[in-house]
């Protein structure tokens, strides 16, 4: 069997043991939800309701204002209690719905199917993943819809989906691997339908053979659907080098995977798809893994949007230790959190608890020119050398070296011996170039 992969990248102890052979179990429905109306890649959506409406589970509460952006819907039914500024798990304050649950688990008039699947056409698919409100369900938050939409002039060869899920610790993609198979290849069928595709990829480490299995099962009946088995390495599910493992096609820097003929979705993407293009139902819940050696019994949740990070980590027994950290996502490209009153999100695949261990060496020491970082890598960049034009305010420099193609993996930062923290050097060269240039009329 064909194991591919990319150039650099590293080899990361996974911690997947203590959630992989976890059954996915419903997280109890909160009495409040607190909902974002930002959550998503593009503009933030307006309220479609106001303090003291009565509204049902699924219904339209918050509308796209722009092209690039997504609908928000109800995860409960019950009453409209504030809309105010509430921290986001990104790291700023959005305005946020707050639902007093009513427990009656209510549907909205308007969740039904918009009728037989084998009859819609790809407008008519792309329009019902577009009012589901269904974004990139892997972190990015991209609204599908947008992703789907013919650019004239480019064909999609292929649409690859994600189930690689190297982050450490996470399984939640995994598990609805494991529980959903025939939901993730029915949405990547309506994925394909929506952009006149011919050819499907589904994408998996081999840490997960059993996942493997199960995919290809599911997708025997297709002949224009493959499963293809990758090395176990990070950050192998990252974009531009899952493309390049799956179809040796490499993405020219400032590109999008569409200059390649080829789309990128996550799996929980496809299956949230299917159930909005046959039920008529949006994207009120995720799977959601809650672990790390901060967590007394770390667990696979079905979550709905709107749940507090705190509930879910009460119903895994509580913390365990002195926390040190407590992560939106995994360890190497999430967001440290200061609080646990935030709320899970579209983009939450997980919440990663780290407790304090023995006191480590924090201190940064000058670079002994190991070339680790260049070798690991997946971007081609010199992370050492844009670190010193970062240090030096050379911005212009920055950017002519190729800084904007960082992907902030981590994997530099990972296998620095000097205990260098490039990233945050890197990231600070990014927004510096991106705020020198003219903003947009």
């Amino acid at each position: 069997m064909r194991k591919a992969t990319f150039k650099g990248g590293i080899h990361l102890v996974g911690h997947k043991e203590m959630t992989c052979g976890l059954e996915t179990i419903p997280a109890p429905v909160p009495d409040r939800v607190y909902i974002p109306l930002s959550q998503h890649i593009g503009a933030p959506c307006a309220p479609l309701v106001v303090v003291g409406e009565e509204v049902k589970k699924g219904q339209r509460i918050g509308e796209g204002k722009g092209f690039v952006s997504s609908p928000i819907h109800a995860s409960v039914s019950g009453k409209v209690v504030a809309i105010d500024l509430r921290e986001h798990p990104g790291g700023s304050f959005v305005p946020c719905i707050v639902i007093e649950n009513d427990g009656k688990e209510e549907w909205a008039d308007s969740v039904r199917p918009a009728g037989d699947p084998a009859l819609l056409d790809a407008g008519e698919i792309r329009q019902i993943i577009s009012d589901a409100g269904i974004v990139g369900l892997g972190g990015a938050t991209f609204p599908a819809h947008v992703k789907y939409s013919p650019v004239e002039g480019k064909r999609i060869e292929a649409v690859i989906l994600n189930g690689v899920e190297c982050e450490p610790y996470i399984t939640a993609d995994h598990r609805l691997m494991l529980e959903r198979p025939e939901r993730i290849v029915a949405g990547l069928q309506y994925i394909m339908r929506s952009v006149g595709c011919d050819r499907g990829v589904i994408a998996i480490e081999d840490n997960k053979m059993d996942a493997v299995s199960l995919m290809e099962q599911a997708a025997a009946a297709a002949d224009n659907i493959s499963v293809v088995v990758l090395r176990e390495k990070y950050p192998q599910g990252s974009e531009k080098q899952l493309i390049y493992a799956c179809t040796g096609k490499q993405v020219p820097a400032g590109a999008l995977p569409l200059a390649v003929g080829v789309i990128v979705n996550n799996v929980g993407t496809a299956a949230a798809i299917a159930d909005a293009v046959e039920k008529g139902t949006p994207l009120i819940e995720r799977y959601v893994t809650v672990s790390g050696s901060g967590i007394r019994k770390p667990a696979n949740f079905l979550v709905r949007i709107g749940t507090l990070f705190h509930e879910l980590i009460a119903q895994c027994g509580g913390y365990s230790g002195e926390i040190e950290k407590i992560i939106a996502g995994g360890p190497m490209m999430g967001k440290t959190v200061f609080s646990d009153q935030l709320p899970v999100v579209k983009g939450s695949s997980g919440i990663v608890v780290l407790r304090r261990e023995a006191a480590r060496e924090a201190r940064e020491y000058a670079c002994v020119r190991c070339a680790k970082c260049i070798d690991v890598c997946p971007a081609f960049l010199e992370p050492t050398s844009l670190v010193k034009m970062a240090k030096r305010s050379a911005w212009e420099e920055a950017e002519k070296s190729d800084v904007m193609s960082c992907i902030e993996c981590g994997s530099c930062v990972y296998s620095c011996p000097a205990k260098i923290q490039l990233i945050q050097y890197i990231r600070r060269a990014k927004q510096a170039v991106l705020a020198s240039k003219p903003k947009a009329a």
